[in-house]
């Protein structure tokens, strides 16, 4: 009777904990046409009309009026080459069928790491931004973008996990002596940032991360800026993400 009882127990446990993740398919489709690449295009003629080569530099989504872009300050820091005529751009679709859109800078906030573009072209699908509250620890989030970059094509790859803890971007150090000129500058005017327990790679900088159910964005991925400050003293850099809160996404688009 009591193996009977812990059998059943075991089996609910199963099965709800694979509800948690039951909306997540339906979420991914939802989500995947407002996830965009950002990069860069050398509008120069080329033998046998073939395509301009292009770089990738990050990952963005497309919010507000369906032809701005969220992506980090830091994808789209570096100056463009005026000299080779490059040129911002934004990369929708997916496979070997994605468009090129021109895009500009209107907006940044480099204290967050967030920049706003907006491109030239039909609207895509606008996600929507969630509420300036904080997620609680253990929620489950995902988030979409290009870990990898376009190299074998514009594929959207999603990761989950769960926000592990809620954490200020700069810690306290024991001594100052210690502090790096990142850590000073935070310092200044720290803030709290997700600490996610799933694996980001450079490409998806400036990816959303949304409600696992409803798609709705809770933060913007990030780990170059965060980890100049966070890890700074450890020797081995962890594998941790981090994502900014979408109430800094709303303050640069200035919406409540």
């Amino acid at each position: 009777m009591i193996w009977r009882s812990l059998s059943v127990c075991l089996l609910t446990l199963i099965l709800s904990g694979g509800s948690l993740w039951a909306g997540l398919p339906d979420t991914i489709d939802k989500v995947r046409g407002s996830v965009v690449g950002i990069g860069s295009i050398f509008p120069v003629k080329r033998l046998g009309g073939s395509t301009p080569p292009l770089t990738f530099k990050g990952t963005g989504f497309v919010v507000g009026n369906g032809r701005q872009v969220v992506t980090n300050y830091h994808v789209i820091e570096k100056p463009l080459d005026d000299k080779k005529r490059e040129k911002l751009a934004i990369f929708s679709g997916k496979g070997k069928s994605a468009k090129v859109h021109m895009a500009k800078i209107v907006a940044t906030d480099p204290d967050h790491d967030l920049a706003l573009l907006e491109f030239v072209g039909p609207a895509l699908p606008a996600l929507t931004l969630g509420n300036n509250k904080l997620l609680r620890e253990g929620e489950n989030i995902a988030f979409t973008g290009f870990p990898i970059g376009i190299v074998l094509g514009l594929n959207q790859v999603t990761h989950r996990g769960i926000v592990s803890v809620i954490t200020p971007i700069v810690m306290p150090a024991l001594s100052s002596k210690t502090l790096t000129a990142e850590q000073i500058k935070r310092a200044r005017a720290p803030f709290n940032v997700y600490q996610l327990d799933a694996m980001a790679y450079p490409g998806n900088s400036g990816s959303p991360v949304y409600d696992v159910n409803t798609g709705v964005v809770i933060g913007v991925i990030n780990s170059v800026f965060v980890k100049k400050t966070k890890e700074a003293m450890l020797r081995d850099p962890s594998a941790i993400s981090y994502a900014i809160p979408v109430k800094y996404v709303k303050k640069l688009l200035n919406v409540k």
